[in-house]
């Protein structure tokens, strides 16, 4: 099956670079670029992608809003962060729900292998990153939802439903679906049992 690419960056030899890198080493893809984050949320809202590989500094870029905004467009896009900042700055991103980060900086080897695990595992992280994810407890991350996230967190562990946290919160259904995403993706948790067992530990 076919896999669509955007890569966001507004360096021209970047997008013409990674674009050859991954055509020649991956079957079956069709890559789009976009050179500013407005154009790329002009891409993603009229064309399905599979994975969106962002960089962080761009023009009109805004920062670590541009997870949410990218996820709430479409809730089941990949997002790569390609950078050359330290991967400090790349954890902040994760943590909002990207899926993984490659630095500026990496081999071309690296470049087609992080774009290959993330289609067959959903996602990549260097070792690196995985060591400061590591460090990081999930209750910390209960502390990092917004308002509007950590309200939905507790009516999920509530036994809410869908239906009943949209009459509660008056949020669309199409909403909430995002905003349950991401509190798993913050979380790093991936079911209703997990959430709870979390907030028991956290109210403890």
């Amino acid at each position: 099956m076919t896999k669509y690419i955007l890569i966001a960056d507004d360096h021209d030899i970047v997008l013409a670079g990674t674009s050859l890198i991954l055509e020649s080493r991956i079957q079956d893809i069709i890559i789009h670029q976009a050179e500013d984050y407005p154009e790329a949320i002009d891409k993603i809202s009229k064309q399905k992608y599979d994975l969106v590989i962002l960089d962080i500094n761009m023009p009109e870029s805004k920062n670590k809003k541009m997870i949410s905004e990218i996820k709430e467009l479409d809730p089941d896009i990949k997002i790569l962060i390609f950078s050359a900042y330290e991967e400090e700055i790349a954890v902040q991103y994760i943590k909002e729900g990207a899926n993984g980060y490659l630095s500026k900086l990496s081999k071309v080897d690296e470049i087609s292998e992080a774009v290959k695990k993330i289609f067959s595992e959903g996602y990549y992280y260097p070792s690196a990153i995985v060591n400061q994810l590591l460090q990081d407890s999930p209750l910390d991350s209960i502390k990092n939802l917004s308002e509007r996230e950590y309200e939905i967190f507790i009516l999920m562990v509530k036994g809410y439903g869908n239906l009943e946290i949209s009459n509660a919160m008056n949020i669309q259904m199409t909403t909430i679906s995002t905003y349950k995403k991401r509190i798993h993706n913050k979380l790093k948790t991936n079911n209703l049992a997990t959430l709870i067992k979390l907030y028991q530990t956290y109210i403890s």
